[in-house]
């Protein structure tokens, strides 16, 4: 094991066509710095290359890559207005002739290529003057026992590289070097009995068969075997990490006197059977004496909100003070206004705390916090802070927790001094099954998967700029019936790259058509005061129509608003377009979203709108958005190197994740610790690193 790690963990500087130069590169542009991390650079396409082409039987038509043997007949350098190229006449077998052209690194090729040799040309053919000819194709030096039908690993690369001569070919020829005695070192990292059952190959053909396939089948079984093992490694890292985790202590909330009076006496609908489902799931968490840590997964106005006030109400009940955070201020202060109503008739104290509130404000609300008067306290990223104390946190609600980094959350976790508090994050946006279980693994999660009762289906359409007269004829209709409109625009400001109608001229356009309405603007480059101002006069129906940016995106609650327009719709993304379409329907009145785009927009732009018309269920459009845009570009830049994923689809390899998590569970459930012989493999493996390629653990 140890000469293994030793050997994985060696740099490329010293292997056969690398050296220091470009060792430097791969590290510099392609994040690889050892052997081990050589070998999980998988390659991202392969070619079946065909076999061998008569240079005669290609014709004028002919457009795919084509595979030749023959050889030089003549190699020259040709200048032509101050272009230095390489020009060299090919023959094949039977006596056809093509020209070959090079017009980058002649010196380097002209001291290589000779005409004594056979070799193997890989190009597309092209005709120049009815001459048949080859630019920049690729030219292997022929070998008698050489396959003539496989699959050529395709790298990806860069510029960098590629100045330095290191292309796809010059990857796949430094790995084949290296593979044979790489071999050697390779453990298996997966046990045998799964190996049977799943019929995965081993971990040597794996990597053997990834690199250099010598057939559809060897590929087939390699990507299947490091696809199974990626994803079997991510959920027993989790689940290891949430074993040992959940024997943190918690407090235990027994106690719900205060809960209960509000049940009966104050909470003034009935709950769904959603709703209660996932109560009696955290209350089973804040009675267990563990720290609760659960993910709450809600469509926009499922009722989240009022299930957050119960909880928080558990742990006052307990004589714990409570937080809420919010990711934007605006959200902040509607949490604040809906959580005094409710709190007051209780007799508790309500306190919010954001960036904007004064120095002399600051100082007697972080006094009444530290010193228990304060109950709970609503907050922006302002509670991070360090003189931001409790007396005692018993639980922190973190709303819309995908705005929130997992260094800021893990401070919330150190506001107690003793125990540490419960945390319930929630999230409107909905996550695929298989996203939820590899990124939030290690949370317990709960859904309110029902909307409440009387809740009409919101009626969303597709229209175009042809139809934009309608469109406004429809906003003076539900006007004139008292309801309030959205107009939702992605700029700020004028970009001509993007060729998007922006938000100021969007405004003075829709108060030259409804001159006789107030109209309000809010975007996020607004001073908080003005866009509050903005947001209360709205909230008011003191102005018809609000136009805005996606600052009103989440936790906006106007219930006479029955209408979002949605300008450019096909410029933002599913869960986007999903959670401004939420800020209508909060009513009893009938609402409609409007999704306005070009008259020709793309195939994916289409897909989205298309799915956003036929359904309002959250995770079926989450499930969608992840296989249109994939893990990566819906979680956005801050999290998505979370999923560093080096082979495995989270939207196309669920199945394999199923099975993975399955397996990881049983061998937790046996051996929580991993401190069986038969598991020492996988401890030394997740012990020594994330499951990601920069991890040599995944080869030895």
């Amino acid at each position: 094991m140890v000469e293994s790690i030793k050997y994985f963990e060696s740099g490329l500087e010293y292997l056969k066509g690398v050296g220091p130069q470009r060792a430097k590169l791969f590290a510099t542009e392609l994040d690889i710095h050892n052997i081990g991390q050589l070998l999980q650079f998988y390659p991202f396409r392969y070619e079946d290359r065909p076999v061998f082409t008569k240079i005669k039987s290609i014709n004028y038509d002919h457009e795919d890559a084509v595979q030749i043997l023959g050889k030089l007949i003549y190699i020259e350098v040709q200048n032509t207005s101050a272009v230095e190229r390489l020009v060299c006449g090919f023959v094949d077998n039977e006596g056809g002739e093509a020209e070959i052209v090079f017009f980058r690194g002649v010196k380097f090729l002209l001291s290589r290529l000779k005409t004594d040799q056979k070799y193997v040309l890989y190009g597309k053919p092209s005709f120049f003057r009815e001459k048949l000819q080859f630019s920049h194709p690729e030219l292997d030096i022929y070998s008698p026992d050489q396959t003539l039908h496989s699959f050529v690993p395709i790298y990806h690369g860069s510029e960098k590289l590629r100045k330095q001569f290191v292309d796809s070919k010059a990857i796949s020829k430094i790995i084949s070097q290296v593979l044979p005695t790489a071999l050697n070192y390779v453990q298996e990292n997966i046990p045998q009995e799964i190996l049977l059952k799943y019929q995965l190959i081993s971990r040597k053909e794996a990597l053997h068969y990834i690199h250099l396939p010598q057939s559809k089948e060897q590929l087939v079984n390699a990507r299947r075997r490091l696809k199974w093992e990626e994803l079997f490694y991510v959920q027993i890292k989790i689940l290891h990490e949430k074993t040992n985790r959940n024997t943190n202590q918690g407090f235990v909330f027994a106690k719900t006197e205060v809960l209960n009076t509000f049940y009966k006496h104050h909470l003034q609908f009935q709950l769904t059977e959603a709703q209660k489902r996932v109560l009696k799931e955290i209350f089973l968490d804040c009675r267990s004496g563990k720290q609760m840590n659960r993910l709450l997964q809600g469509d926009v106005g499922s009722g989240k909100t009022i299930v957050a006030f119960i909880c928080i109400l558990l742990a006052i009940d307990n004589g714990k003070q409570a937080c809420m955070v919010a990711p934007t201020e605006i959200l902040s202060e509607q949490h604040f206004i809906s959580f005094t109503e409710m709190a007051e008739p209780l007799g508790l104290k309500v306190d919010i705390l954001t960036g904007s509130t004064t120095k002399a404000q600051r100082k007697k609300k972080l006094a009444d916090l530290e010193n228990g008067e304060t109950n709970i306290l609503i907050s922006t990223h302002a509670v991070l802070e360090d003189n931001v104390i409790f007396k005692e946190l018993g639980i922190c609600v973190i709303d819309e927790q995908h705005r929130f980094g997992v260094e800021q959350r893990s401070k919330l976790w150190k506001k107690n001094k003793t125990l540490a508090p419960h945390i319930l994050v929630m999230t409107a946006t909905p996550i695929p099954r298989t996203l939820a279980m590899t990124l939030y693994g290690d949370l317990e999660i709960s859904q309110i998967d029902e909307l409440p009762q009387g809740r009409k289906p919101i009626i969303t359409v597709h229209r175009g700029e042809a139809q934009r007269n309608t469109v406004f004829a429809f906003i003076r209709g539900e006007i004139q019936k008292s309801r309030q409109i959205y107009i939702v625009y992605p700029l700020i400001e004028e970009n001509e790259k993007l060729d998007l109608l922006d938000l100021k001229e969007g405004f003075e356009s829709i108060n030259r058509a409804f001159p006789e309405y107030q109209i309000g603007i809010v975007h996020g480059k607004m001073k908080p005061k003005d866009k509050d101002f903005e947001m209360q006069r709205f909230k008011r129906n003191e102005s018809q129509i609000l136009v805005s940016t996606t600052v009103i995106e989440v936790g906006v609650n106007v219930p006479n608003a029955t209408v979002m327009i949605i300008e450019n719709a096909e410029r933002f993304g599913l869960a986007q377009l999903h959670q401004l379409r939420g800020r209508v329907g909060r009513g009893a009145d009938q609402s409609y979203c409007i999704l306005m785009t070009k008259s020709k927009i793309n195939y994916v732009s289409r897909q989205r709108i298309e799915t956003l018309v036929r359904t309002q269920n959250g995770f079926e459009i989450a499930d969608v958005d992840l296989k249109l845009r994939g893990p990566g570009d819906m979680l956005g830049t801050q999290q998505s190197g979370m999923l560093d994923l080096m082979i495995a689809d989270l939207a196309q390899d669920s199945d394999y994740l199923k099975e993975a998590r399955n397996e990881a569970l049983a061998i937790l459930e046996k051996d929580p610790h991993l401190t069986a012989h038969e598991n020492l493999p996988i401890f030394i493996q997740i012990k020594h690193g994330k499951p990601e390629r920069n991890n040599w653990g995944k080869i030895s």
